[in-house]
């Protein structure tokens, strides 16, 4: 994996602490602290790119606390928990600390270190991406510099200067799991769409997709089964739109869909569309099934009515709210109205 990344194990249990130091010294350089206070001290001093603590440290703090103040000083930090107690009586701990794996105790050798490997070559490969991010703004740099220095080279430096630049915006502009445009890439999108549509007006749907109980995926089949998940459900949902449509990721396990000149009965329509498919549809992971729903949520702007990007992302979330509460596997339209200016 090139260079080893850095654990910091907390346990207030000395021979937890000696038993992952054999374990994981091998694959990574490892760290440990045997109460929240002394690990605090050590993330203070250096970056760590994993850290993994126990639920129950003494001292009147817990793991999770301790992970919570980790995401706040140095949110690029992989955060695991591990304890004795079951999955659902830590379900909210997880969604205070966003703690990104859960690790039962007693430790099963097997799955600890896969579930390590599998968080170091994640956090490798982002790591790698921030270097060939930084390469390329250094490349630019320098044929910048170039052009200044050598002017009967413009032409050709000017042609690699674009290049570049074209890797970046690609790079800027895509969801790097699912290869779909991100959120960036959406708000042009819809920007222009609507900078198009007020020179040649016609209807238009905004929709907001979210997956039911992500969550309960991410614990059942841990960080890889969820990823695996949102490929796969980037790829179905692409399959169910038109040409004209775009699906892009905006969040976690939320997406935007775009439908130009589309009203209210087509917005319905589609949204069905796609929500069906996804819930008729199964992934495998592990040889496991996995089946997911979805919430719609689509604001829609007739021909005649004039609106902004914020109002409609805005109607599209609260379309969201009522799908959500409603019961989930739903899709609600709403319809944007003309506000009267006095």
């Amino acid at each position: 994996m090139g260079l080893k990344c850095s654990i910091l194990a907390v346990d207030d249990e000395q021979y937890i602490l000696h038993l992952l130091t054999a374990l994981l010294g091998k694959d990574f350089e490892v760290l440990t602290a045997d109460s929240a206070g002394q690990a605090r001290d050590i993330l203070r001093n250096r970056d760590v790119d994993i850290v993994i603590t126990d639920q129950y440290l003494g001292q009147g703090e817990t793991g999770v606390q301790l992970l919570e103040w980790v995401r706040l000083s140095h949110p690029n930090c992989v955060r695991i928990l591990m304890t004795r107690a079951s999955i659902e009586d830590v379900i909210d701990a997880i969604n205070q600390g966003q703690v990104h794996r859960i690790l039962l105790k007693p430790l099963q050798t097997d799955n600890l270190l896969h579930s390590l490997r599998t968080m170091a070559r994640t956090v490798l490969l982002e790591r790698s991406h921030e270097q060939l991010l930084e390469e390329l703004r250094r490349l630019n740099l320098e044929l910048e510099q170039r052009v200044q220095q050598r002017t009967h080279q413009l032409e050709e430096a000017n042609r690699q200067l674009q290049y570049k630049n074209s890797i970046l915006e690609r790079m800027a502009l895509t969801d790097a799991l699912t290869g779909l445009p991100n959120r960036r890439a959406m708000d042009r999108l819809v920007r222009a769409e609507l900078q198009r549509r007020s020179r040649h007006p016609s209807a238009i749907s905004l929709g907001i997709i979210d997956i039911d109980h992500f969550k309960n995926v991410n614990t059942i089949y841990l960080l890889p089964g969820g990823d695996h998940v949102l490929v796969w459900l980037a790829h179905t949902m692409n399959n169910s739109i038109r040409n004209i449509d775009t699906i892009g990721r905006i969040g976690g396990e939320e997406f935007m869909l775009l439908a130009p000149g589309t009203g209210s009965e087509g917005a319905f329509t589609l949204a069905e569309r796609i929500r069906t498919h996804v819930a008729e549809s199964k992934t495998i992971y592990n040889n496991q099934p996995i089946q997911i729903t979805v919430s719609i949520g689509i604001a829609v702007a007739d021909t005649d009515v004039n609106v902004g990007y914020d109002e409609l992302r805005h109607l599209a979330s609260t379309a969201l709210a009522e799908a959500k509460q409603t019961g989930r596997n739903k899709s609600v339209v709403k319809a944007a109205m003309q506000v009267e200016k006095s």
